[in-house]
């Protein structure tokens, strides 16, 4: 059974371009637009892994990401940030939000190939 995984991301065109390279590379995904679309989702769904944006409207990522663990069936669940944030300080600030990974936008489908098979 394919893995099945997380994607949170408000802009279109990047939510597209991610469940591409993931159907390409034989994972299943779920999508969302919002933090709040993706809360009201999940109801349980069995994930693997989330792609979370940072930069969202109304909830950001790192609120989502602690939406998320709050759920006892989501609190192992690994997380990787994809973000146009790139500072040293933000990056630091993802993993001190209890990210498990950072992939800065743009980024490669081979980028995000590795950070998946990190986890999964």
């Amino acid at each position: 059974m394919a893995k099945q995984i997380l994607v949170v991301e408000d802009d279109n065109d990047s939510r597209s371009a991610l469940c591409v390279i993931l159907e390409a590379l034989g994972y299943e995904h779920l999508a969302f637009a919002s933090g709040e679309e993706a809360l009201a989702g999940l109801n349980g769904q069995k994930l693997d892994l989330a792609l979370l944006d940072i930069m969202m409207p109304k909830m950001n990522g790192y609120e989502l990401l602690d939406k998320i663990k709050e759920r006892p069936e989501y609190s192992n669940l690994p997380v990787i940030m994809v973000t146009a944030k790139d500072q040293d300080s933000e990056i630091l600030a993802g993993y001190q939000s209890g990210a498990d990974y950072y992939i800065t936008k743009p980024f490669t489908s081979k980028q995000l190939e590795y950070g998946i098979k990190l986890f999964i």
